[in-house]
């Protein structure tokens, strides 16, 4: 993800869930690694309760992976990041609106409200702006932009979010680059 900047040094994460368990990258992955993870740098613990949030390395919006989990049963990955293309839309609070034929099932990347970073608050309203979305998840990922912050994506499994993490970015990139033509 980072080399391809679908994120950056200043955060993200990713997480899998797999039965009871979660497996999340840990705080400060960017930042301090570099985004070089050996499977010891993960978080481990179970999804269905707070207890993995006790632990320091638990990553800053850890909440609303959990939440995702939670909530939507078919959920198997939750990929939060900084897409470089992504970011600007992000940043003027705009959806992203599906222009490629690859995007057009993910359907407008709408923006959830605002609430602060790494809060059970803004956990809730992922989840609500995610909620119609189930049968997308179920295919492969739906997602939802954080105002002032970056995206977060839920899918099936893990290589189906990273793949619509990437559609969705080169969407992005695409809007912004048919602005140059006009």
């Amino acid at each position: 993800m980072f080399e391809k900047r679908l994120t950056d040094l200043a955060g993200g994460n990713i997480s899998v869930r797999d039965g009871e368990f979660v497996y999340m990258s840990p705080r400060f992955a960017g930042q301090r690694r570099q985004w070089h993870l050996c499977p010891d740098d993960l978080v481990t613990g179970r999804w269905e309760d707070d207890e993995i949030g006790q632990n320091p390395l638990f990553s800053r919006e850890g909440w609303s992976h959990l939440y995702i989990y939670r909530h939507f049963p078919d959920v198997t990955a939750v990929i939060h990041a900084h897409p470089f293309h992504v970011l600007p839309f992000a940043a003027a609070c705009r959806p992203i609106e599906p222009v490629l034929e690859g995007t057009q099932k993910f359907g407008t990347v709408e923006l959830t409200e605002p609430a602060p970073a790494h809060s059970r608050q803004l956990a809730d309203h992922v989840i609500a702006s995610l909620a119609g979305k189930e049968e997308r998840m179920r295919k492969q990922a739906a997602a939802v932009l954080v105002p002032y912050h970056g995206i977060i994506v839920a899918g099936k499994d893990l290589p189906a979010t990273l793949d619509a993490l990437e559609r969705i970015d080169t969407n992005a990139y695409c809007i912004l680059a048919r602005k140059l033509m006009d």
